[in-house]
């Protein structure tokens, strides 16, 4: 009798055990397309092709599960997630470049100093290349010169003196292309920082504090 009652409350724990376990996992609710409500703590395959609620045991929705989707319909819904997902990934990166140029440029008074910097690293480089197409231009007027002793027969230059004129025409076809690069990476320059301050003030303006050390610009070189 005993061993009987041990028994028969040990099926009594087990069963409040599974009744617990079915109240944690939620009951499921909807209204199939014949208008029937129907719940079971299982989803519901009547409604597969329609939402369905998940029910806590205290009554409350807990999530609401959407109809079952076909294989296209799960390829579309793939890949508006990924759109979706490629949008937030933009956002996200532009807003961490949005944070470091704030970091970098606090205000419009640092922005103006490090553009004369760059335009000035680049105005050394073109001084230097304008210094060696001078002298160039040196060497020529005394290969110039030489050539006036065979002016009647340029066939009879020699050799040395020919290679000396090509050298020079190559060197400084080589300087002139040399400073309209450097022209034109001051032009790509300027624009990066003009693309950068119309971002900038931006950012300022939202900080609430705007470029609060406006200097005058530097200018553009």
């Amino acid at each position: 009798m005993h061993v009987q009652t041990m028994t028969a409350v040990a099926w009594v724990a087990l069963a409040a055990c599974l009744c617990s376990m079915a109240q944690a996992q939620g009951i499921y609710s909807c209204v199939d397309g014949k208008g029937r409500k129907i719940t079971a703590d299982r989803p519901i395959s009547e409604c597969i092709d329609r939402p369905q609620r998940e029910i806590n045991p205290s009554g409350t929705v807990k999530r609401v599960v959407g109809p079952s989707l076909t294989a296209q319909e799960r390829a579309a819904q793939e890949q508006k997630d990924r759109a979706a997902a490629e949008v937030r990934a933009r956002e996200a990166e532009e807003k961490r470049r949005d944070r470091a140029l704030l970091l970098r440029y606090p205000s419009r008074a640092v922005h103006d100093k490090e553009r004369a910097e760059a335009l000035d690293q680049i105005d050394v480089v073109i001084k230097a290349a304008s210094k060696r197409t001078s002298e160039l231009a040196g060497q020529r007027k005394a290969i110039d010169a030489d050539f006036e002793f065979y002016k009647s027969d340029p066939a009879r230059a020699p050799a040395s003196l020919k290679r000396r004129l090509e050298e020079n025409d190559s060197s400084l076809a080589v300087q002139k292309r040399f400073i309209a690069d450097q022209d034109a990476e001051k032009k790509r320059v300027n624009m990066r920082f003009d693309e950068e301050l119309v971002k900038l003030n931006q950012l300022w303006a939202m900080g609430g504090a705007g470029p609060a050390a406006t200097a005058a610009s530097a200018g553009k070189r």
